[in-house]
């Protein structure tokens, strides 16, 4: 006989029934399908392995150097080879390690610690691995065919921009690293939408565990300290590829803006490494000290001060450059000043440890010889802040001795303490205290007998970036006793990795540490679906202050706790106060971001080698994978307006505008965005500061009527997208749909009118820096124009296969949020180049 129905529905409704649904919508690909997978489990996995094998290719560089360094006079490698070598160790370590890393292990843990099944955008972390993995490959493989770059990792001009004294290297910098920032990027904002909007339910802002607090702040610091960096890459390359003359002092340029643009990310970036592995320490310090962290409000007020001041500090690498003494003062105080957050959290820790019963397991060893390291680092920072006693150490070995006490104290070491913290959660398996120990002590006593001395090398005035040097002036022995901690070191690096790859590592209890934060809710790591049901929280340490809960979540008695319709799903909150709002279906595994990336990739590797046509053809296939991931895989129309989400709640399947993750995604994107094309109109603006006519007199700017006809028509445009999203409001496609053609063609004549400025006035970009920026500023919001066309033609083409309604309308309300970015950066260069050459004289 059959069962009843009433007995089905019973028997589907069991917690197995629920489990097996659950594990079967979230199940890994496996097979020639693994490389499709976009859950956060596998991607972090691999995002954090590519950055670890990236860290052993750079270290393996760094030994090279200490070799030749070992001994005066020696000839292991060459001057260029040296060059090489120590250019691609930095930047390897910078941007292929140092912030990757960060990026990679948040990926990883963090939507476990918001018990979140995963982040709202899963194939873009995917793409950003991708991105990162080609970009990387691309970079650290041009050592093999001798075409590295060599002129350091920070490329100073002139030497970098001549192209017979740097060859292609410096191109493959410039593009690889520029292709690398997309994936930093794209990390960035994913990472800040999941913290914000993917909370559990009463996890209220001033709840969030610290980590979470570290990954937004340092995500918002991304979003304004790359971009300068990009925008210095986009005029380096156009001196180097076009001619223009950005940092050539013959034709109006100064490469000391390349210096400002470089440091203006260069040194939030130290803190961009420092502050996520701080995180790690605000995690492990409270588990091992067995109490909730002292301080919770400073320690988050600190963070944010550190984030903040370290952009007001970046000229203090170029006191020797000539400032202004009162330039030099206020960097100087600033440099001092940020001591005073960064000390507030160290003192936070270590009141932690002092009020607890501190547990010495292997991540706290990490732990407290980090913070040892750091403060030594941030004591010698002091010194080098000061402008007098930077004059004398600038550029000799004592800087070098600095930067590796705060980079390897600061990031380096609570990372380990955070890989022997979170094996366990990762593999489910447990590393070897007793190894542990041996690494621990390895790498300690060998840091510090590599890197102390050289404070005294820099002091008795040896230069950085040197290849070799003659005997008898004090240097030789302690060269030789920092080559000896090098590989002391390094052999503690070899015992690690031979912990983490042996066989028979036993396995790990549930939340081996009995720590009070999500993350360890997960048991088994094999399973896929992250939390088995997503609970409702209440206190900062949940597991240690709100009883039964780990039994509660695993008996399915919260959100989420079934897949009956086959979805993968997650769930999104309000921004403050985690009141639940949706329920996410998110995309499965896709090879859609990977070919993406690939494509995009051989874009940016063809025009290295100038292979126009192929980048061309690349691109535009890369742009149309884009295109066609988007449209398979965001803003599906449910099959239902709302379900149940559990725990008595009817939740929406579809939201659009602030409510959606896409909008606060298109949002952050474009601040990012727009923080670049301010960085260009800075360097506007610089080359103002340093001529006594600008502009310069063989040039009257370019006019007003061309510049004024492109940002009336891109206000026009603009103006027009809005209508559109009234007119769909109003259930009026046929009007949208004639608004949208209409805004896509006065984007183009004002993408048109903008060129035609500096055209029909004959500015000649390889004359003259001035005439060169005012073409990169028309050129940047001409091409914004552009996107917002493609952008308007997906909802044209939305409309018209009904993605786009009245109802679900995600689409055309991102693009009105793009084309308020786009309008004032039509409206901004349009004021800039038509506009000042008329006050100015």
């Amino acid at each position: 006989m059959n069962a009843d129905p009433q007995e089905r529905r019973d028997s589907e409704d069991l917690p197995d029934a629920q489990e097996q649904r659950l594990r079967r919508v979230w199940a890994f690909s496996a097979g020639w399908r693994y490389f499709s997978n976009v859950n956060n489990q596998v991607v972090g996995l691999w995002y954090t392995g590519t950055a670890f094998a990236f860290f052993l290719f750079a270290g393996v560089l760094a030994l090279i150097m200490r070799t030749q360094l070992a001994v005066p006079g020696n000839d292991l490698v060459s001057a260029d080879t040296y060059n090489q070598l120590f250019t691609l160790h930095g930047t390897m370590m910078m941007f292929l390690f140092a912030v990757p890393i960060f990026e990679a292990v948040a990926i990883l843990i963090l939507p476990q610690m918001l018990a979140a099944r995963d982040l709202p955008f899963p194939r873009l972390s995917a793409f950003g691995f991708w991105c990162f993995l080609i970009g990387g490959c691309f970079v650290a493989g041009s050592i093999f065919f001798d075409a590295a770059p060599n002129g350091g990792w920070f490329m100073y001009p002139p030497l970098a921009t001549d192209t017979k004294q740097s060859g292609i290297g410096a191109d493959i910098w410039l593009l690889g690293l520029s292709f690398i920032e997309i994936a930093s990027i794209a990390a960035a904002v994913e990472l800040i939408v999941g913290v914000l909007k993917c909370r559990p339910p009463g996890m209220r802002i001033n709840l969030m565990p610290l980590y979470c607090w570290y990954v937004l702040i340092v995500g918002g610091m991304i979003l304004f300290a790359f971009p300068p960096l990009i925008a210095g890459d986009i005029l380096f390359e156009a001196e180097r590829l076009l001619g223009w003359p950005f940092f050539d002092a013959t034709r109006g340029g100064d490469p000391v803006l390349w210096q400002h643009l470089f440091w203006i990310f260069g040194h939030p970036e130290v803190y961009i490494i420092f502050l996520p592995s701080i995180a790690l320490l605000a995690m492990i310090v409270p588990t091992f000290a067995q109490r909730p962290i002292l301080g919770y409000g400073w320690i988050v007020l600190a963070a944010v001060g550190t984030g903040f001041l370290s952009f007001g500090l970046w000229a203090h690498h170029m006191y020797t450059i000539g400032m202004p003494a009162v330039s030099q003062g206020f960097f100087s105080a600033a440099s001092e000043a940020v001591a005073i957050p960064t000390g507030v959290q160290i003192f936070v820790f270590a009141a932690t440890l002092l009020a607890g019963k501190v547990i010495f397991a292997i991540p706290m060893l990490f732990a407290t010889g980090a913070l040892a390291i750091f403060v030594f680092g941030g004591l010698t920072g002091v010194m080098v802040a000061l402008a007098p006693f930077d004059w004398q150490a600038h550029d000799s070995y004592f800087v070098v001795a600095h930067l590796h006490y705060t980079l390897i104290g600061g990031m380096f070491f609570p990372l380990i303490a955070g890989v022997y913290y979170f094996f366990p959660f990762v593999t489910g398996r447990m590393l070897s205290e007793r190894l542990g120990r041996w690494s621990f002590w390895l790498m300690f006593a060998g840091f510090n007998i590599s890197f102390l001395p050289m404070h005294i090398t820099g002091l008795r005035g040896m230069p950085r970036r040197v290849f070799t040097y003659p005997e008898g002036l004090g240097w030789d022995w302690l060269n030789m006793v920092s080559t000896l901690g090098a590989f002391t070191m390094a052999a503690g690096v070899a015992v690690l990795l031979v912990d983490v790859f042996r066989p028979g590592k036993p396995k790990a209890p549930r939340n081996p540490w009995k720590a009070g934060t999500l993350e360890w809710v997960a048991g088994d790591p094999s399973e896929p679906w992250g939390i088995r049901s997503v609970p409702v929280i209440s206190s900062r340490y949940p597991l240690w202050e709100q009883e039964h809960l780990l039994r509660d979540i695993d008996e399915g008695r919260f959100f989420l706790p079934d897949a009956r319709e086959g979805k993968r799903e997650t769930l999104v909150t309000d921004v403050l106060d985690a009141e639940p709002l949706q329920v996410l279906r998110i995309p499965g595994d896709s090879f859609k971001p990977m070919i993406a990336a690939f494509l995009i990739g051989g874009s940016f590797i063809f025009a290295t080698f100038h292979w126009w046509m192929p980048a061309l053809v690349s691109g535009l296939a890369g742009i149309a994978a884009i295109m066609v991931w988007l449209w398979t895989g965001t803003a599906i129309i449910p099959d239902q307006p709302s379900k149940d989400a559990g725990m008595g709640q009817e939740l929406k399947l579809y939201a659009s505008g602030s409510q959606s993750v896409g909008w606060w995604a298109m949002f952050i994107t474009m601040v990012g965005d727009s923080t670049a094309f301010i960085s260009l109109i800075f360097g506007y603006f610089y080359y103002w500061t340093i001529h006594d006519v600008f502009p310069p007199a063989h040039a009257n700017g370019p006019g007003v009527l061309f510049p004024a006809l492109g940002v009336g028509a891109s206000l026009l445009a603009w103006g027009l997208m809005v209508l559109a999203r009234r007119a769909n409001d109003a259930d009026r496609p046929g009007r949208l749909r004639v608004l949208l053609a209409l805004a896509a063609v006065s984007a183009l004549a004002g993408g048109a009118g903008l060129l035609l400025g500096p055209w029909t006035t004959a500015l000649e970009p390889t004359r003259h820096a001035y005439d060169a920026i005012v073409w990169v500023l028309v050129i940047w919001a001409a091409l914004h124009n552009v996107v917002g066309v493609l952008m308007q033609g997906y909802c044209l083409a939305g409309s018209l296969a009904g993605k786009l309604t009245r109802t679900h309308d995600i689409d055309i309300q991102n693009v009105v949020l793009y084309w308020h970015f786009a309008a004032l950066t039509a409206f901004a260069t349009g004021a800039v180049i038509a506009l000042f050459p008329l006050a100015a004289n």
